[in-house]
């Protein structure tokens, strides 16, 4: 049986029939599913790596995302910030003659998915975008394929290595800035699915808070999705109720929430940053699109990608048993969206 054949029994292009086949994005879990279901009714599979070609010797990596509802979508691979941060990935391993393939799995089948896709090609290695998912089933990864690194995520009780941005310092360096900007009436915009990201920006945004004797009222704590840029209604209805009781300035917790935030407050003809400044998280290529362009925190998604890709040939050329908890500092991209505070 060829491709061609599997694409005419699932009644899908033979793009999608080899999207599927490598364990690559592009194609639904559904039918990434009833693919690999009539391959292996009908006998076919993968070419597997030769015995002389073992994990070390394959010069391929595999860069994994488990899809969550809400936080991982089956898009993710179109969203700025993943986009960003698997091409520097990918030109990294180019650069070490190493290839990568991308494979997305449905974190509800995680073990059996991840063994599946280990059978049919071999990796030498794997990255794993960790976002949300437990210590178990970081650890079933790294039972499957122990040349691992973690992405996005931390746990510093296993022995596995994580590599991330500093949450913890992004946020307090946003709130240190909006501080020295004047701002003393400041809201906090925060994920509606909790995630250790979210959860390490919080810290570190009400450790700036607390030292400087402010506090966050509740009235000007909003939830908003962590995924999708669009006018937010129950966000709009909060900063009505507020009436003449508004913030000055207001964190988010990702770029995506802080350009809805700006669109929201757009509708409400509340002009951002003469009425109310704003500053966002990631430093995504919207963020230089909307109008006002968007202050944040930058995320060194290049430093991330190359510390990931060194650490794992170290691992496999070098035998580096050393595991290791690595967090890059981030910067402040000040833009247009954030003013000092009048009489401040």
């Amino acid at each position: 049986m060829k491709i061609d054949d599997i694409a005419k029994i699932a009644s899908v292009s033979k793009s999608a029939v080899s999207l599927a086949l490598n364990g690559k994005p592009g194609v639904s879990q559904e039918t990434r599913e009833r693919i690999l279901r009539i391959a292996e009714e009908n006998g076919y599979t993968l070419k597997p790596f030769s015995k002389g070609q073992n994990n070390n010797k394959s010069k391929i990596f595999r860069f994994v995302a488990c899809t969550h509802t809400g936080i991982i979508t089956e898009q993710y691979h179109s969203q700025s910030f993943f986009m960003e941060l698997i091409n520097n990935i990918d030109q990294s391993m180019k650069s070490k003659g190493y290839s990568l393939i991308i494979s997305s799995i449905n974190v509800n089948s995680l073990e059996q998915e991840i063994v599946n896709l280990e059978k049919q090609q071999r990796s030498s290695g794997i990255i794993l975008l960790g976002t949300n998912l437990t210590e178990e089933q970081i650890k079933t990864v790294a039972d499957t394929q122990p040349n691992l690194i973690v992405l996005d995520t931390c746990y510093e009780t296993l022995d596995i290595n994580f590599i991330l941005m500093n949450n913890v310092f992004g946020a307090y360096q946003a709130g240190e800035y909006l501080i020295k900007l004047g701002h003393k009436e400041i809201g906090y915009v925060e994920s509606s699915y909790s995630m250790y990201n979210f959860d390490m920006r919080k810290k570190g945004f009400q450790k700036a808070i607390l030292e400087n004797n402010l506090t966050i009222k509740p009235e000007h704590t909003f939830q908003m999705s962590p995924t999708d840029i669009s006018v937010h209604e129950e966000f709009k209805e909060s900063i009505l109720e507020l009436k003449g009781n508004l913030p000055t300035a207001i964190f988010c917790e990702s770029d995506y929430m802080a350009i809805s935030v700006i669109k929201s407050l757009n509708e409400l003809n509340i002009n951002v940053p003469v009425d109310l400044s704003v500053i966002g998280f990631d430093n995504i290529v919207e963020s230089q699109i909307v109008s006002p362009e968007l202050t944040t925190i930058h995320v060194k998604k290049d430093k991330i990608a190359a510390l990931a890709v060194e650490k794992l040939i170290r691992e496999i050329d070098n035998k580096e048993d050393d595991k290791m908890k690595i967090f890059i500092d981030t910067e402040l991209i000040e833009r247009k969206s954030c003013i000092k505070k009048e009489n401040a």
